[in-house]
């Protein structure tokens, strides 16, 4: 690959995902502080983007990849994200919130994809190529919130603001990205969803682990969803900016994945991700910003072992277990139950408890903070129970 391309794919990477990381890791701190949003209506919200990642393959895989260039279709989904971004900041509607944040998720979403696949079709080495384009990503998601804490305006509608004029940045330089062509490929709904990697279910222990990933997202919804207004309350100081920390302990801890998924196995792997959820949600529960202020850090940097350790480590396993031939169709099919169906579940179950124990606008942490413990909990002891892996060789080679 080019010098060129390479500095045009790692810009596309930092700008794509520095959008994502200011307006959603605050976006429940500013409707509690602005909207006077209760629990419910912050999951709802966040259930945008859920619902969004569900449809999206549908709009990749059977229009955008198939007529259009894959550069020019993101720059104009990036210029309409622009004018929903910018949307969002004038509307002081919890129910219109909902359906701005609903539009800008759906157009938004599609472009995860299309920014992997134009950086893919530039590689003459994907394996060795993308990680180190992938990485700016990481990076662009830490430059937003040190951005937010240096500016002080997590909970402020310039975080959107902030958003949206990256996002028209990003539709502008899209269309001078290396040029990828439409594939022309006749992709059915069925193929787009990832319903050919279903064969896959007939594992027993892929099947307990499928159904695992569901309900890990439970947790994982009300970190996204509420982490950031939990830390503000708890008396934490610019918390958007101490946020970051989890990102770089999720591309500290990524690197690690290769070397333990064949030394301890992928069961052990699993587990300890699982486990740190309960940790990082006890840390929560205890952790406050005078006396127990580390417990504060611990939630957070913990993040690196949770995410990677079951989401990365689920991706990989799915990939052994599907083969050559199922291996796109199941990635899809992982994503979709995951981003898609478990968070959307999560989503509003968080909401909901958020609620519950919430009164006149004080929210009970401790309580809220243990649910996902116990929801954790109770996924980990029927994993270990249930989950009988012998070995990761695909189900079809």
């Amino acid at each position: 690959m080019s010098p060129k391309k390479f500095t045009s794919l790692s810009i596309m990477m930092f700008l794509e995902y520095f959008i994502w990381g200011a307006w959603y890791v605050t976006m429940g701190t500013y409707m509690m502080k602005n909207l006077d949003s209760s629990g419910i209506q912050v999951g709802t919200a966040y259930s945008a983007l859920a619902i969004a990642t569900m449809i999206s393959p549908f709009f990749v895989g059977l229009i955008a990849d198939r007529f259009f260039a894959a550069q020019k279709i993101m720059g104009i989904l990036h210029l309409i994200g622009a004018t929903l971004l910018f949307l969002a900041t004038k509307i002081s509607d919890n129910s219109v919130f909902f359906w701005v944040i609903l539009g800008y998720s759906l157009v938004y979403m599609p472009t995860i994809a299309l920014s992997n696949s134009i950086a893919f079709r530039q590689m003459t080495n994907p394996g060795k190529q993308f990680p180190w384009i992938r990485v700016f990503g990481t990076l662009g998601w830490i430059a937003a919130g040190l951005l937010i804490a240096t500016l002080s305006i997590e909970t402020t509608s310039s975080t959107f603001m902030m958003a949206a004029a990256v996002s028209a940045t990003l539709g502008i330089f899209s269309f001078v990205l290396p040029d990828t062509a439409p594939t022309g490929k006749n992709i059915t709904a069925s193929k787009a969803l990832g319903t050919d990697a279903f064969v896959l279910f007939k594992n027993k222990a892929y099947l307990i682990f499928f159904i695992a990933a569901i309900l890990v997202c439970i947790p994982l919804s009300f970190y996204y969803g509420f982490a950031n207004s939990f830390l503000n309350e708890a008396g934490m100081t610019d918390a958007a900016g101490k946020m970051i920390l989890g990102q770089v302990s999720e591309a500290v801890f990524i690197l690690a994945i290769p070397f333990l998924f064949n030394s301890i196995g992928v069961k052990k792997m699993l587990l300890l991700g699982m486990a740190a959820w309960i940790l990082r949600y006890i840390a929560f529960a205890y952790g406050n910003a005078g006396d127990n202020l580390w417990m504060l850090y611990a939630g957070i940097i913990l993040h690196g072992i949770c995410y990677d350790f079951f989401f990365v480590t689920g991706y990989m396993y799915t990939e052994k277990k599907a083969g050559e031939k199922n291996k796109s169709a199941a990635q899809g099919l992982f994503t979709f139950a995951t981003y898609g169906v478990g968070m959307l579940i999560g989503t509003w179950f968080s909401g909901i408890i958020v609620d519950k124990y919430s009164n006149a606008g004080a929210h009970d942490w401790f309580s809220i903070w243990m649910v996902p413990v116990v929801i954790a909990a109770v996924v980990l002891a029927c994993f270990v129970l249930f989950f009988k892996e012998k070995d990761t060789k695909p189900l079809n080679p």
